[in-house]
């Protein structure tokens, strides 16, 4: 999973806020070049105790030359330029393929109001739906990553998993027999098929439910065929090859061209660094630059800042087929309100009772208020609805009130 540090940096104003996330080492630099810096420390030092120690005196001035050599034709790679267009598209990918990824909440929420009841063949209905999307979602991802092909390595893993049916499995089995192409929209026409049949036993009382879902399924077949084709069409091979290739060239030659050498006839008097500090700075700047396009060039991969796609899955499991949609009491309206009424009749405005700290916290990681929150926004809605309209009779009593009293001052005088 991406590593989270947000919620350590809330305050920016504090002293040292962010050199605290500089001490972190899981999906840091530090821990994807230390290896590459020390091989490079190796050879360097290696050149110069050869240097130092192994030459005689003319190969030390071929030596020399080569150095001057190597330190001014370095200069004219562009790696700057080629590595800051590669990075970027490199992250523009993986922030598309991240926003992708289909949630289907939505289509749960669409689900559970279009086929309302506790009625067997509806939940049964409702299951189906969104279990086809699920089965849909996980076999895209079983495509596209790693991690998801470990964990479901067959159809008898999907099975065993709850997603599929052996009957389902095998419809699969004899269409992998035909074709080797990836199944994912199977499932979603399986779903569709439920919701016409839906329609046809009046279950959905509207062609405007249907076509939202439908539209909703629809959405998620093109975010599901999105992330395949991003894992079929790659960043060219070429353009990886260039950018990898002209920064290891160059940190190759900088081995020779910032060496210390012994040159009696140059203008400089610089002292003798033992150590490369700024060759070791520029190493970690360009090297961990470019192991940033390495770890997000596949983000459904297994690197630490890789999606986890498989919190992901058990995620939308749980909230949708255990917690969330298909619980009966969903379909249970609360039996009453509890009305504050004014002295005189009207209704006394209703103030939620927010913990402003609370309310403006951020959810701990891996935590998920959606279910929640949805709930919340539908009671909301009912409730609000009902205060609208005992508020308004209200007001029509207190109207006719009014009246009855002008009418009896009338006949009085």
């Amino acid at each position: 999973m991406t590593i989270s540090y947000s919620g350590e940096v809330a305050n920016s104003s504090n002293l040292g806020c962010f050199w605290k996330i500089l001490c972190k080492w899981k999906g840091s630099v530090y821990k994807l070049i230390w290896r590459d810096l020390l091989a490079y420390l190796c050879l360097y030092f290696a050149i110069s105790l050869a240097y130092r120690f192994a030459l005689a005196d003319d190969q030390k001035r071929t030596f020399e030359k080569i150095r001057l050599y190597a330190s001014q034709q370095s200069e004219s790679i562009p790696m700057s330029f080629v590595l800051g267009f590669y990075v970027s598209l490199i992250v523009k990918r993986w922030w598309e393929q991240y926003r992708l990824l289909p949630w289907p909440d939505s289509l749960a929420l669409f689900v559970s109001a279009a086929i309302p009841g506790s009625e067997e063949r509806g939940r049964l209905m409702r299951r189906n739906i969104v279990r086809y999307a699920m089965l849909s979602y996980v076999i895209t991802l079983q495509k596209v990553s790693f991690r998801v092909k470990k964990r479901f390595p067959t159809w008898q893993h999907v099975v065993d998993a709850g997603l599929m049916l052996d009957s389902e499995k095998k419809i699969f089995d004899m269409m992998d027999e035909k074709s080797d192409m990836s199944k994912y929209w199977m499932p979603l026409i399986w779903a569709t098929n439920i919701i016409n049949r839906a329609r046809k036993e009046n279950l959905i009382a509207s062609d405007h439910l249907v076509q939202t879902m439908l539209m909703e399924l629809s959405d998620i077949r093109r975010r599901l065929g999105s992330l395949i084709g991003y894992d079929t069409v790659c960043v060219p091979l070429v353009y990886t090859q260039v950018v990898t290739l002209s920064v290891y060239m160059y940190f190759l030659s900088a081995l020779m061209g910032r060496q210390f050498v012994e040159d009696e006839h140059s203008t400089t008097d610089y002292p003798d660094m033992y150590f490369p500090l700024f060759t070791v700075l520029q190493f970690f700047f360009y090297i961990g630059w470019l192991k940033v396009a390495e770890v997000l060039i596949n983000p459904f991969g297994e690197d630490d800042d890789d999606i986890e796609l498989n919190w992901l899955i058990d995620r939308h499991i749980k909230r949708l087929m255990e917690d969330l949609f298909f619980v009966e009491e969903v379909y249970s309206p609360p039996s009453s309100f509890i009305l504050q009424r004014r002295a005189e009749g009207f209704l006394a405005p209703v103030t939620p009772n927010l913990d402003t700290n609370n309310s403006l916290q951020r959810p701990r990681p891996g935590a998920d208020n959606t279910a929640d929150t949805i709930m919340s926004a539908v009671s909301l809605y009912h409730r609000d609805r009902c205060l609208m309209t005992l508020e308004h009779l209200g007001v029509a009593r207190s109207k006719l009130l009014e009246k009855g009293r002008e009418g009896l001052e009338e006949q009085a005088h």
